[in-house]
């Protein structure tokens, strides 16, 4: 199917985002650990985890529906975010940093799934 998902710049940063949000979560109450945390981690690691597996798929349609997943997945963790900052568990730079992130990666998606689409 063309580049492998480790080339992929989307990947990469989905990766960071990853990262972002665990050392963020790691200042979370200990009672959110089964709760926001969980959540939290779970939908940044979909993120470059349904990236990598829809480009090793054989078609460019099925990369597209893990594309979809992936913004899916973006999209769960900006409301996640935006209620850790309503709680005060994120601060305003923490979610300043993490939505530059969010918008860069889905534009990037987004682009990504076009450029599929015509081939």
């Amino acid at each position: 199917m063309g580049t492998y998902y480790k080339e992929l710049i989307v990947w990469q940063k989905s990766l960071l985002l990853v990262k972002h949000i665990y050392l963020v979560t790691k200042g979370f109450p200990s009672s959110e650990l089964y709760g926001l945390v969980g959540q939290m981690r779970r939908a940044a690691v979909s993120v470059p985890s349904n990236i990598a597996e829809g480009q090793t798929r054989k078609s460019h349609a099925d990369f597209s529906r893990f594309l979809e997943i992936a913004h899916g997945s973006l999209a769960e963790l900006e409301t996640q975010m935006i209620i850790s900052k309503e709680l005060g568990y994120v601060t305003q730079k923490q979610f300043d940093e993490y939505d530059s992130m969010h918008t860069e990666i889905s534009k990037m998606i987004t682009a990504l799934k076009v450029a599929i689409s015509k081939n």
